[in-house]
């Protein structure tokens, strides 16, 4: 099956002077792809940081093909690729966009929340903290409803790709919205925002100021939900919802990595 150009997962693992330091994972969105991480995971890279960017399942190729795949596989991907940063680094950043701010969520609350399940000395003390991007935690849309029951009557709706205030830039997004996988996104959505309480480590919040797919009601449900008490929101102004290829992307690239820095 044919692969959305520059849409290939990847991963960059770097050995230092003071040792294999500090890795950061990053995930991407919603039937998007790990070329809307690409700059960002190149910046770090360039720093000095390993890191690795998988691609989730159903993604990259067709719409079709993702409205195959649930959200359990997506976590199972991005968790995979957690444990193989893991091995190299001493210390772990998550970070996510969208949806892959998500399954960051996701995996802060398993692995660094309180009462994670991981013993003392292995994964969990060493998640430094956990970076997100216009994270999708629900929606105020007044259709929502309709989804359970749309999901068995059509296969998509029309996309939410691209949605970059700077012109001609592409995420490498499907068109269509594959309404089986939406829908098992929402039920990620309930198990995220019933467990943000344990959330304890520290969070690097950007949201956009105008955003066209994640609405500021995702922010909120967040700030409102973790108990992290080191909690930093950044709201760009300049971007939509893809900021990491948008205007305020190389602010975004510095800030996140100074942030990483002062953390670590």
């Amino acid at each position: 099956m044919a692969q959305i150009e520059g849409a290939e997962p990847f991963e960059y693992l770097h050995d230092t002077d003071k040792g294999r330091a500090v890795g950061v994972l990053l995930c991407h969105g919603f039937s998007g792809s790990p070329k809307s991480m690409r700059p960002w995971g190149d910046h770090l890279s360039a720093r000095g940081y390993s890191v690795s960017c998988p691609l989730l399942p159903g993604h990259g190729t067709t719409w079709q093909q993702m409205n195959r795949t649930r959200w359990h596989q997506w976590y199972a991907a991005v968790e995979r690729a957690l444990h193989n940063l893991a091995e190299h680094c001493d210390r772990v950043v998550i970070a996510g966009l969208s949806m892959g701010g998500t399954l960051a969520i996701r995996l802060t609350e398993q692995y660094a929340g309180a009462g994670a399940f991981e013993s003392p000395g292995a994964l969990g003390d060493r998640l430094v903290g956990t970076i997100l991007v216009n994270p999708s935690l629900g929606t105020e849309r007044k259709d929502a409803f309709l989804l359970p029951y749309a999901r068995h009557l059509i296969g998509s709706f029309p996309g939410i790709a691209n949605d970059i205030a700077r012109p001609g830039v592409d995420e490498g997004a499907y068109t269509r919205l594959p309404l089986q996988a939406a829908y098992s996104l929402q039920q990620l959505w309930g198990l995220c925002r019933k467990d943000l309480k344990s959330i304890t480590t520290p969070v690097l919040l950007f949201r956009s100021a105008q955003d066209h797919v994640v609405e500021a009601v995702s922010s909120s449900i967040l700030l409102a939900g973790i108990s992290s008490e080191d909690v930093t929101q950044v709201v760009l102004q300049r971007s939509y919802h893809v900021a990491t290829l948008d205007y305020d992307s190389e602010y975004l690239f510095e800030r996140s990595e100074s942030w990483i820095e002062a953390h670590t």
